[in-house]
């Protein structure tokens, strides 16, 4: 069996108003199903979390269920999967529980490449507590972070290393295992990763990746807008975080402040399901299940982004800036003489949705040359298909030529 673009595509309200979308890495369009796997959380009997009423057995289960689901999808463990309202708030949150622990002489590791939610958050912190960040540096002719511009960072004195698992700018895939390595060769070295657009486009592999922390966004992968942080239970219980005095000290829940959204829960568990559903032959446990998915998806993406890069060769004064060996398919453009910005409105009066700018990754936008208003950035999703391809390639050809 082959991958079935159609069938997913024909899951998504939103595609019937014929608008070929590009803009999967700010998020993708949501399924019905995901729609009504929410809409039926709120409908349903539904109170706060115990085991007595139809209303809180239901609570449980959706929490329950989601820390399952999201340890499948990435090869965790559910009892160290946290609910968070973003990334970026994870990560707020997480620098300040772990800069507790530094002071003046300790040292953080960010990467020009990253989004500001994995910089700025360590950098802040950083400067509270009198540590000293560093920075790792990716090569603007080529778009790699190679492991050693991470290694040849870190000392006895490292606490934290910040690192993309996939630009959301450019793609770029680094070498999260080496890097991995590299930085627990330092017992007091920690490693936090965003994987917030990998997530979107790889099975994900914790073991595999060797990180300390793992942050994705479900609303990159077909759910809900929200954000989820993976880490050891072990680990997790060597946090404090402020927290109210009655609420509970156990792990995961000592980090979820308030209430959870059991609808958004309900929605990402709805959604990893869809994901394991496309695999070409949808047989065996989830997990299993999302491996075949995700090599299928990585088979379409990859011969879409292949066509779109061909096209892209035969139109003048396009200049490619995604140019690393290994890379999502996301490709940031610029045009000779031509404002990025222009081409936005120009393809979306015929249909297609590419949009312009930095998206938050201001540092590898200044690094590359494009100061802050980066450039047009083109995201493949998994229900993109042929069609819009070839629409998005005339679309930038007769702007070119306007």
């Amino acid at each position: 069996m082959t991958y079935d673009v159609d069938a997913l595509r024909a899951e998504i309200p939103a595609l019937l108003s014929g608008v070929a979308h590009f803009d999967g890495p700010g998020g993708t369009q949501t399924p019905a199903r995901v729609a009504g796997a929410i809409a039926d959380a709120l409908t349903g009997p539904l109170s706060i979390r115990g085991r007595w009423t139809p209303g809180e057995v239901n609570a449980e289960g959706i929490v329950q269920g989601f820390r399952q689901a999201v340890a499948d999808l990435v090869g965790g463990d559910p009892s160290g999967v946290v609910f968070g309202r973003s990334a970026t708030q994870l990560t707020y949150d997480f620098a300040r529980a772990l800069a507790k622990g530094w002071g003046p002489g300790d040292e953080v590791v960010v990467s020009r490449l990253d989004h500001d939610a994995n910089i700025r958050p360590w950098l802040q912190a950083a400067e509270r507590a009198g540590a000293r960040p560093r920075w790792a540096d990716f090569d603007p002719l080529t778009g790699e972070l190679p492991p050693a511009a991470v290694g040849e960072l870190l000392t006895e004195r490292t606490r934290l290393v910040a690192v993309t698992a996939a630009s959301n700018l450019i793609g770029t895939v680094p070498e999260i295992a080496e890097i991995s390595r590299l930085v627990h060769r330092y017992p007091r070295a920690l490693l936090y990763v965003d994987g917030v657009h990998y997530a979107a486009h790889a099975f994900v592999d914790l073991a595999r990746l060797g990180t300390d922390f793992f942050v994705c966004s479900p609303y990159k992968f077909l759910g809900p807008h929200h954000g989820v942080l993976t880490a050891s239970p072990e680990l997790l219980e060597r946090l404090r975080p402020d927290k109210l005095l009655p609420s509970t000290d156990a792990v995961p829940e000592r980090f979820e402040l308030g209430t959870l959204p059991y609808e958004l829960l309900a929605g990402t568990t709805a959604a990893i399901d869809l994901l394991a559903g496309l695999a070409p032959a949808p047989t065996g446990g989830r997990r299993h299940r999302l491996r075949s998915a995700f090599a299928a998806i990585e088979r379409h993406e990859g011969a879409l982004r292949e066509r779109l890069e061909a096209g892209l060769a035969e139109l003048p004064g396009v200049t490619v800036r995604s140019r690393a060996a290994e890379r999502t398919p996301t490709v940031l453009l610029t045009f000779d003489h031509r404002d990025a910005a222009d081409a936005c409105p120009f393809l979306a009066d015929r249909g297609v949705h590419a949009p312009a700018g930095s998206f938050y990754a201001v540092e590898a936008s200044r690094h590359l040359g494009l100061g802050d208003t980066g450039g047009l950035r083109v995201g493949l999703s998994p229900y993109n298909d042929k069609d819009d391809v070839e629409r998005l390639l005339e679309g930038l050809a007769a702007f070119l030529r306007s």
